[in-house]
């Protein structure tokens, strides 16, 4: 966040408040407020949504949430007094990140999880299993192949249904099921929209004088189209785009990383674990570890929780286009920093 007088003493015309109703590419025009401007070049940072629940199954009610941006933050942080009961429909990090803040201030917190396992989509059984026990270990309850039914209350929520029949008694309840990229304003202004708004390599979209970067933009990566939802990426996808915005014709590469603070533990993500098909599993000092994925002889990604040092090794062999052999990552005696040329190679 920049102080108010950046924008000004850069050039810059800060709106904050306004929305933009409409684009015209082909009079390089968008409607902002009451207001018609001209652009030569336009960025498009319009980010992703939180899903919400539905309100037939009581997702309208009062004290049901999503966490996004810093008016969920300010909206929800009353409800935090210690002893009441939250409900977290959600078993992604979010969900887990809210449960621990809960937890601490002295909340009773149930989780529920619709897929067999915390983390299904994102993580290994080994790194689910990590947080898992952390979470129980400090008080939450975690139901996990559990899925919602409805919530139940007059004006405000005071319970949920599981598909099961049982019922779980909520003071206020979180939601942490995902996002959808805001790709609205894309589609009305006739760009490609694919799992986002479409990008080539440079950021730019289907109409040349229109940008895209972010979680709202899918970009070309060695394994398929992609989009990312991190704070990393999105800095450095921006600072890519605006780039190409004034011609130095830079492909952006993206350097996935990740983090997690959940009481005590940091976790550090390298790389991205799609496609992998070997997990390995290495145990550090004091309750630290990391999990090592693999996709045949190439390191994917690394899921480090306390371990510093394992995602700084991991991120530079990814980083570098290298890779290790296995055995030596999941013998605990191997000093990680001795990784070098003799042990890593080209993958």
């Amino acid at each position: 966040m920049r102080p108010k007088n950046f924008y000004a003493d850069n050039g810059i015309d800060l709106r904050l408040g306004q929305w933009v109703s409409d684009i015209d590419p082909a009079a390089k025009t968008l409607k902002v407020g009451g207001d018609v401007l001209a652009y030569s070049q336009l960025a498009l940072t319009t980010g992703s949504i939180p899903r919400r629940l539905p309100a037939r199954i009581g997702g309208s009610l009062g004290g049901v949430y999503v966490m996004r941006g810093l008016a969920d933050i300010d909206a929800m942080a009353p409800e935090f007094v210690e002893g009441r009961r939250l409900l977290i429909v959600g078993g992604g990090y979010v969900g887990l990140e809210a449960a621990a803040v809960a937890t601490s201030l002295g909340l009773e917190v149930t989780l529920i999880e619709a897929a067999p396992r915390i983390l299904q989509r994102v993580a290994s059984a080994a790194t689910a299993d990590y947080f898992r026990k952390l979470h129980t270990d400090h008080g939450v309850r975690v139901l996990e192949s559990t899925k919602l039914d409805h919530l139940l209350g007059d004006d405000r929520v005071r319970a949920a249904v599981l598909a099961d029949g049982r019922e779980i008694a909520a003071d206020f309840v979180l939601v942490g099921v995902g996002v959808e990229p805001a790709t609205a304003l894309a589609e009305t202004a006739g760009l490609k929209v694919e799992n986002g708004i479409w990008t080539d390599a440079l950021g730019r979209t289907s109409d040349p004088s229109i940008w895209a970067a972010g979680d709202c933009a899918s970009f070309p990566h060695s394994s398929g189209r992609m989009r990312l939802e991190s704070v990393g990426h999105a800095i450095d996808h921006a600072e890519c785009v605006a780039q190409n915005m004034v011609g130095t014709g830079m492909t952006y590469v993206a350097k996935p990383w990740f983090w997690s603070d959940q009481y005590d533990t940091k976790l550090q993500i390298a790389g991205l674990n799609s496609g992998y098909d070997q997990v390995v599993e290495r145990l550090g000092q004091g309750g630290s570890a990391s999990v090592w994925y693999f996709g045949g002889k190439r390191l994917l990604a690394v899921d480090a929780m306390n371990d510093p040092r394992a995602y700084m090794v991991g991120k530079r062999i990814i980083e570098a286009g290298q890779t290790v052999q296995p055995n030596l990552v999941r013998d605990p005696t191997t000093d990680l920093r001795t990784l070098a040329p003799s042990a890593i190679g080209s993958s």
